[in-house]
C-alpha cells in the first residue's frame, strides 16, 4: 500500500502536470473505481466536465484536486495498485485502465490504472479545504495543523503498542507499515512498547525519525516493490534500497549486525532488530 512519500510523490506530478488545466471530458471505464461516488459513473464524468484543476493537495495517504465552479474536489486513493498516469492522449489504452480524463487543451491525459480495482475516485465536497469523507483523519507530520504536543498527549493517553498507534489514522495519518518499521528502527523502539511507558523526549524523537525517513524516501521517489508503485510518468522510486529494518529478515542490522527478525502483527509482518529494539517485558 503507498503511504505519504509515495502519494506526495504522486501529488507533486499532478501539481505539475494537470494543475490549472480544464478537463474537456472523462470516461469510466470500470463502474468499481468511482464506487464512492454514490450518484454514479455518469454524474462523476458530468460533474467534471468544463471544470479546471485549482492544485494538487494531500493529506497521509489521499490525494484531491481542488475544482473551479464551487467548494469541491476530485478525490482519489490509490489502495494497493492505483496510479494516476501522465500520457499522451494518442497512447494506448492501458489494460486496467479504470478512468481517462482527457482536457481542453488536447495534450497529455490524466488517467487512472487500478489493477486490483481495491482504489477508487469520487467528486466530494470540501469541508474547511478537506474533502469531506476524510475530514476526520489527523494532519499528517508534514502539515502545518501538525501539533507534535497534542500528538504526544493522545498517544500516551491511547493505551497501545507504539506500532499500532502510528497505523492509527485519527492519530496521525500517512505513516503505513513500511515507515512505521523504519522510524522504529531508527527511535530503537519495538512495535511492542506501551504508548504509556514513553517520555515526551522519545516522543519528540520517534516523530523526528518518522519525518527522516520519510524525507529521505520522497527524495528517492519512494518505496516500489513492484511495477504497481510508480510517478505520473510510470517510474518507479527506488528507497527499497536503503530499508534498514522493513523487508530485512536475517540480513545484519547495520548498526550492530544482529540478524533482522520478522514478527507476526495484525494479519501483516513487523521487522526489526533483537539487540537494538528489545521486546518489552
Amino acid at each position: 500500500m503507498p503511504e505519504l512519500p509515495e502519494v506526495e510523490v504522486v501529488r507533486r506530478g499532478l501539481a505539475q502536470w494537470v494543475v490549472g488545466r480544464e478537463i474537456a471530458a472523462a470516461d469510466v471505464l470500470h463502474p468499481r473505481a468511482v464506487r464512492r461516488h454514490i450518484p454514479g459513473a455518469d454524474e462523476f464524468a458530468a460533474g467534471l466536465k468544463d471544470r479546471t484543476l485549482l492544485s494538487a493537495e494531500r493529506r497521509g495517504k489521499y490525494l484531491w484536486l481542488p475544482l473551479s465552479g464551487g467548494d469541491e474536489a476530485l478525490m482519489a486513493h490509490l489502495g494497493m495498485s492505483g496510479q494516476l498516469l501522465i500520457v499522451q492522449p494518442d497512447s494506448p489504452l492501458e489494460k486496467h485502465l479504470r478512468v481517462r480524463m482527457r482536457f481542453g487543451d488536447g495534450g497529455h491525459d490524466l488517467r487512472f490504472v487500478d489493477q486490483r480495482t481495491f482504489g477508487h475516485v469520487m467528486l466530494t465536497p470540501l469541508v474547511g479545504g478537506v474533502p469531506a469523507p476524510i475530514s476526520h483523519i489527523a494532519p499528517d507530520p508534514f502539515e502545518e495543523a501538525f501539533d507534535d504536543a497534542e500528538f504526544a498527549r493522545r498517544l500516551r493517553a491511547k493505551r497501545t503498542e507504539i506500532k499500532r498507534a502510528l497505523l492509527d489514522q485519527s492519530l496521525i495519518s500517512g505513516v503505513g507499515n513500511i515507515y512505521a518499521d523504519e522510524a522504529l528502527w531508527i527511535a530503537k523502539l519495538h512495535w511492542a512498547r506501551p504508548t504509556a511507558t514513553l517520555t515526551r523526549p522519545k516522543i519528540a524523537e520517534l516523530l523526528a525519525a518518522v519525518r527522516t525517513v520519510m524525507t529521505a524516501a520522497l527524495q528517492q521517489g519512494g518505496t516500489s516493490f513492484d511495477s504497481l508503485y510508480v510517478n505520473v510518468n510510470g517510474e518507479s522510486g527506488y528507497f527499497e534500497r536503503s530499508l534498514e529494518a522493513y523487508g530485512r529478515r536475517d540480513l545484519p542490522c547495520s548498526r550492530c549486525g544482529t540478524p533482522i527478525r520478522r514478527e507476526e502483527f495484525m494479519n501483516r509482518s513487523s521487522y526489526s532488530c533483537p539487540k537494538c529494539q528489545r521486546r518489552p517485558r
